[in-house]
């Protein structure tokens, strides 16, 4: 053997016998994790649910004490409360506008381990929820004119977009960004914000009120209702958006011949330039009436989820009623591949590290979800010693990692004036703001504190 073949596999070995590498063991739990899963709809985790098959929304919420706990009988435990408004509420008086409304909101899903999903909608379909008193007051009586059944006043008359998009842009000047805002509904036209009648918009208009949100909310995730492909379209061309849809599960309750589930979403997504849109933006499914009309409508509720798992839902509002307990298994199976579900199969690093030296280590993901996660949680080091403990930040964009296989490999530093010795290497996604870890991974392994150990690594006296 030649001389330098040998020093090269001597070399070789050595630098392997110094190098780590893990293989976490895969767990099959139901995982609560930021931005996915079932949320809460006008109530939060602990909270009662809705009674029989009705639900309440668009009104200011009716609070329920906190009982301790934060599980509700038969409901999944959540990361997300969904808070529906009318805009009568939010803005009483011309530019006077009732944060408290959603500040309250906020500070109470926060405390329930959860973010707020919000959408505020222009009106509803009852006599208390039309538009607010000021506007009407200034745009007149309008039921003698030609408009779409579902739309309570003319969004083509110039102070709708104005006064609509300037209550928009309030909101995201307050809002946008926040850490325990979710995401924003782009709700711009029909009963409820659903977007009854888009298409029919003109381009001027529909253009108004789609950047009121697009310039309101650059760093809140948005999502779109799947209403036409003028107004999808153009969102999806200016910007990043995902989208939602009101009535997932109909399988033909308003009709033996057609339904949302065979016909308008499966072609709506195509048709409206959707398709693809789950890579950078959430997708948000609610239920059509409740889960349990599904049931006693006889319609195959693993038909259901495994259609929205193929338009990649990343959350789904139940509108805070019951699971029918015959489907708890179903919707066990549904939450594992909801949205993102990161298994950490490899991860190697150096056994030894001077002062001062790098860390260079490499990583394979495997995202066995349907979905990307779309918020940013650094990918975070920690050594941890005896009382001292260091967390060392990596440059991965988790964002990146759709579903399948994701490699990742980088490096940190050892930080100045680390003490000598052996320390546990952890491992975990974290809260940008506090560096705790956010994000469970589906391996075993986790401590206490959220951080998962890796293995050891010794930090030598010399450089």
């Amino acid at each position: 053997m030649h001389t330098w073949v040998a020093l090269f596999l001597l070399a070789a070995a050595g630098a392997a016998q110094q190098s780590v590498t893990v293989r976490p063991h895969e767990i099959d739990d139901v995982l609560v994790n930021p931005g996915i899963g079932f949320m809460t709809f006008q109530r939060f985790n602990g909270d009662e649910l809705n009674s029989g098959q009705k639900w309440t929304e668009g009104y200011p919420i009716v609070y329920q004490p906190f009982r301790g706990s934060l599980e509700s009988k038969q409901h999944p435990m959540t990361s997300i409360a969904y808070f529906r408004i009318y805009w009568k509420f939010i803005e009483p008086a011309e530019e006077k506008y009732n944060w408290e409304l959603i500040d309250q909101a906020m500070r109470t899903a926060h405390s329930r381990g959860q973010t707020l999903m919000l959408r505020v909608a222009p009106y509803g379909t009852n006599p208390d929820n039309d538009v607010p008193d000021w506007y009407r007051a200034m745009v007149g009586d309008e039921s003698g004119k030609k408009m779409l059944a579902k739309w309570r006043t003319d969004p083509e008359d110039p102070r709708y977009a104005r006064y609509f998009g300037a209550m928009v842009r309030a909101l995201g000047q307050r809002y946008d960004g926040s850490p325990d805002l979710e995401s924003v509904d782009l709700s711009i036209v029909g009963a409820w914000g659903e977007g009854a009648g888009s298409e029919m918009l003109t381009e001027p208009t529909r253009e108004a009120l789609v950047n009121a949100y697009l310039e309101a909310f650059p760093r809140t995730p948005l999502v779109m209702l799947l209403t036409d492909a003028k107004t999808n379209g153009y969102g999806i061309s200016k910007r990043n958006v995902g989208w939602r849809v009101d009535c997932l599960g109909d399988m033909g309750g308003f009709s033996p011949t057609w339904s949302h589930m065979l016909d308008y979403y499966p072609e709506g997504i195509i048709q409206f330039g959707m398709r693809d849109a789950w890579r950078k933006g959430p997708v948000s499914l609610e239920v059509c009436w409740v889960m349990q009309t599904w049931k006693d409508k006889g319609w195959d509720v693993d038909y259901i989820i495994d259609q929205s798992l193929k338009w990649h839902i990343s959350s789904f509002n139940g509108k805070s009623s019951p699971v029918p307990e015959e489907w708890k298994p179903n919707v066990e199976r549904w939450l594992k591949k909801m949205g993102y579900r990161f298994v950490l199969r490899k991860f190697t690093y150096p056994a030894e590290v001077a002062p001062l030296g790098k860390i260079a280590f490499t990583s394979w993901w495997e995202n066995k979800g349907v979905a990307p996660i779309y918020h940013q949680f650094p990918l975070a080091l920690r050594l941890k010693g005896g009382s001292a403990s260091h967390i060392l930040l990596t440059a991965a964009d988790i964002r990146q990692w759709l579903p399948g296989d994701n490699l990742y490999d980088g490096a940190v530093f050892v930080p100045a004036g680390l003490a000598p010795g052996e320390y546990d290497l952890q491992l975990g996604l974290v809260d940008p703001q506090t560096r705790e870890p956010k994000v469970k991974l589906a391996i075993a392994g986790i401590q206490p504190d959220g951080w998962y150990t890796m293995g050891k690594i010794r930090v030598t006296g010399q450089r």
